[in-house]
């Protein structure tokens, strides 16, 4: 990030004494354990959320109001409210502590919700700013000549010489952070719900304040040096599919062939996964997923070549229905690849490409091997820096409405930022198809040339703007790690959510920091809400359900690691930290009244519940996502940056 004043750099030992106070972050606000004389204030209307602050650069601790300083605070760093004195806030940074001292109200500013601003990848939009007012960003936002001024302002950004009467704190980092891999925090101190003025789309207008948890990386290297590519096949290996594996090969072999013992040869590799369906049904099948072939980095190709061809020796028999699942076959290559090999030299761009004449399973089918639905193993894919792109056989064996929907959760599943990754293949054309395999290798091929600074061999207009855009992406991601850029270090503005010159484009999106307590809260929740609403067969047993659920929520709240409210009016209600979140819950709004209406509202709440908690456990048994706040943190106060579009 490059501010409007001098940067502000971090040394190592004041980001060692921040993380150790940061305790507040992620001390689960279920642990007000009944031993602790004192707790912290509740939040207006709240039984299980307490109030929180974070300091301003240069607070300083007292003892008791008025009295000489005793220390200074960390800039941002959070604190519980314990108690209020006019013009003082008696704070402390754990729930279970109590207080420690008091703070002056100047020096600090109210965090009403746990949640944190995540920057997007930039590709495709341009860099956002941060300004020092929300009048300043709709300044810019409203203004009719909004590009112009903003490529203005990013021009004065690039010379260094930025007027004060632009509000400009700071602009979005030039490469992309990923705050799964590398957590940082940027917690939103306020939010306005508007209408971008472009499309009057819903648009946040947040004010966020920034705190890095350590200090920057190595520095950038050449990056035509290290720059590479990792592509895994999914391929649908039932018995339609012949053809349409061996155009594949034919296709992979032309490009291979072309570029076989050249630095772009070295630099681009392949694996290969099959899928079929449910061997339990048809054990004749043989699998439901079998990895191929490894992502290996590999000197000679002829291995992928022969795997290729080898997956033309389709099963034999036919799969239970029309539909495969291909969800099992993109998820095992999305999570049992090994984008970080041994040696911690990661693949830089990590494709998916499905190949598939079917739709997928719907995770209520019984012959579905999980329970996850193509926007959770979206997200996953997409957390973890990995696109995935689908080539769908439309035939006419499906029919129309099959097909239909087929595209619709493929269109689903095949998203990265902001771009789609879908190509239907009408009447499943074998030209077509060898076609857009071609272009689609071609063009991965390509983000490794343009990485170099090579000619690519297609032009943009043939690449398309969403492989541009990926291989943009896959670039600025690459030197966000090389780089290990950071968000500012002590930087408080205002920032629109969708990018204000394209609100197509979401620019920052917001999370929610979560403690592994509270996510096992959530998980253990849904899972008890599933059985007892899969037990309510009838209308009588439908209205018993919400007493049902008080008795379970109950029970939870005995448990000190369980963030519980007990007195509820709605699924969600339990989960008070969920509340007065900018975002839409399903469960917030499933009332006693809604959830007896239909037997077709029930069944898409419990399925919704259930594509959920199989994300949950995920994530729950994933060391990977979870980031210790400050060291000797015990597993359940770990942390992880939670997107909202997951939240029960």
């Amino acid at each position: 990030m490059i501010t409007a004043a001098d940067p502000i750099r971090c040394r190592r030992a004041a980001l060692a004494a921040l993380a150790a106070v940061l305790l507040a972050l992620c001390a689960p606000l279920s642990m007000a354990l009944a031993d602790t004389p004192q707790r912290p204030l509740p939040m207006e209307g709240r039984k299980t959320v307490y109030q929180r602050v974070l300091t301003r650069p240069g607070a300083m601790m007292h003892r008791e109001p008025g009295t000489g300083a005793v220390r200074q605070y960390p800039a941002f760093q959070p604190l519980y409210v314990y108690a209020r004195r006019q013009g003082w806030y008696q704070v402390g940074p754990s729930v279970s502590a109590g207080p420690e001292g008091w703070v002056a109200q100047e020096q600090a500013m109210p965090w009403k919700q746990n949640i944190v601003a995540a920057f997007t990848n930039s590709a495709g939009r341009k860099r956002q700013f941060l300004f020092e007012s929300e009048a300043a960003l709709r300044a810019l936002i409203e203004d009719e000549a909004l590009r112009e001024v903003q490529a203005r302002m990013l021009d004065e950004v690039a010379a260094g010489e930025i007027p004060p009467e632009r509000g400009i704190v700071a602009v979005e980092p030039p490469e992309y952070v990923n705050i799964v891999d590398q957590l940082y925090l940027m917690p939103i101190l306020d939010f306005v719900q508007d209408l971008h003025p472009l499309t009057y789309e819903d648009n946040l207008l947040m004010q966020v304040a920034s705190v890095p948890l350590r200090a920057g990386g190595g520095e950038a290297g050449s990056i035509a040096d290290n720059f590479d590519a990792g592509i895994v096949f999914v391929f649908d290996t039932t018995r339609s599919m012949g053809p349409y594996i061996a155009r594949t090969q034919r296709a992979v072999e032309r490009i291979v062939t072309a570029i076989q013992g050249t630095e772009i040869g070295r630099r681009v590799q392949f694996g290969v996964v099959g899928f079929r369906d449910n061997p339990e049904a048809v054990p004749a099948l043989e699998y439901r997923t079998r990895r191929l072939l490894p992502l290996e980095r590999r000197t000679d190709q002829t291995p992928v070549l022969a795997t290729i061809r080898a997956a033309t020796r389709v099963a034999v028999a036919n799969s239970p229905g029309f539909n495969e699942d291909s969800l099992a076959g993109v998820e095992d290559a999305v999570e049992l690849t090994e984008w970080e090999p041994a040696g911690n030299d990661p693949f830089d761009a990590r494709i998916v490409i499905l190949i598939t004449d079917a739709g997928p399973k719907d995770p209520r089918d019984p012959n579905a091997r999980s329970d996850i639905g193509p926007a959770e193993l979206q997200r996953a894919a997409q957390d973890k820096g990995v696109a995935i792109m689908t080539l769908h056989l439309q035939t006419d064996a499906g029919g129309a409405a099959q097909n239909d929907w087929a595209a619709r959760q493929y269109r689903t599943l095949s998203r990265f930022n902001d771009d789609e990754f879908f190509y239907p293949i009408a009447d499943g054309s074998a030209q077509a198809f060898e076609d857009t395999v071609t272009r689609l290798v071609t063009a991965l091929t390509d983000v490794i040339r343009v990485a170099r600074d090579e000619r690519p061999v297609l032009a943009p207009d043939l690449r398309g703007r969403e492989l541009v855009n990926l291989g943009l992406a896959m670039q600025l991601a690459y030197l966000g790690r090389l780089k290990g850029t950071q968000a500012p270090d002590v930087i408080e503005g205002w920032v629109s959510e969708k990018a204000v010159e394209d609100p197509s484009r979401l620019a920052i999106e917001p999370r929610l920091l979560v403690t592994k307590n509270e996510l096992a809260t959530m998980a253990e929740l849904l899972d008890n809400l599933l059985n007892l609403g899969e037990q309510a067969r009838s209308a009588e047993d439908s209205g018993r359900f919400f007493a049902q659920v008080r008795d379970v929520v109950a029970r939870m709240a005995q448990n000190p690691d369980r963030l519980i409210n007990t007195d509820s009016e709605t699924l969600g209600g339990a989960l008070e930290f969920l509340e007065d979140l900018p975002y839409e819950s399903q469960l917030m709004l499933t009332t006693a009244e809604r959830w007896q209406q239909s037997a077709m509202n029930r069944r898409s709440i419990l399925d919704g519940m259930r594509q959920k908690l199989v994300q949950y456990r995920k994530w729950l048994l994933d060391p990977g996502v979870w980031t210790a706040l400050y060291p000797g943190a015990p597993d359940g106060e770990h942390v992880f940056a939670m997107p909202f579009d997951v939240l029960p």
